[in-house]
C-alpha cells in the first residue's frame, strides 16, 4: 500500500478541524443573531480556507480528496445562502400554499361519506325510570 504523506490519525484530525470550525461558526451566528445567508456564507468561506490550506500545506497530495469535498460542500453552502437571499422564510410559506391551489379546471373535491344507519354507530339512549312508592 502506498503512503501518501499523512497517517490515519493525522487524516482524522484534518477532518475534525473544519468540522469544529463549522459548528463554532454556527453557534456564534446563533448567539449574535446573524442571518442565515451570512451564516452559510461564513461557513462556506471557512471550508474554502481549509481546502486551500490542505492543498498547500499537506505534503504529497495527502489531503486532495478532503480538499475536494470541502470545496464541494462550500458550493452547496453558497447555494443555500443564495436561496435564503432570494426566498426569505416568509415567502417560502406562501410558495408552498401556491402549490396547493388547483390549476386550470381542477376543483377541490371532498370525499363523500357513507351516512347510512348501518355505517354509523350511535348509541341508543336508555331511560331509566324509578318508581317511588
Amino acid at each position: 500500500m502506498t503512503h501518501n504523506g499523512i497517517d490515519i490519525d493525522q487524516f482524522i484530525l484534518l477532518t475534525i478541524y473544519p468540522t469544529v470550525t463549522f459548528f463554532i461558526i454556527g453557534l456564534i451566528a446563533r448567539k449574535f443573531g446573524f442571518g442565515e445567508p451570512l451564516k452559510y456564507a461564513s461557513q462556506a468561506a471557512s471550508c474554502i480556507i481549509f481546502a486551500i490550506a490542505y492543498i498547500v500545506a499537506v505534503p504529497n497530495g495527502g489531503a486532495y480528496g478532503l480538499a475536494a469535498v470541502l470545496i464541494l460542500f462550500s458550493g452547496i453552502l453558497f447555494l443555500m445562502a443564495r436561496r435564503y437571499i432570494m426566498h426569505p422564510s416568509g415567502e417560502e410559506e406562501s410558495l408552498l400554499h401556491n402549490k396547493e391551489k388547483p390549476i386550470g379546471n381542477q376543483e377541490y373535491t371532498t370525499a363523500k361519506t357513507d351516512t347510512t344507519p348501518s355505517s354509523t354507530s350511535t348509541p341508543t339512549p336508555t331511560k331509566e325510570t324509578t318508581h317511588d312508592p
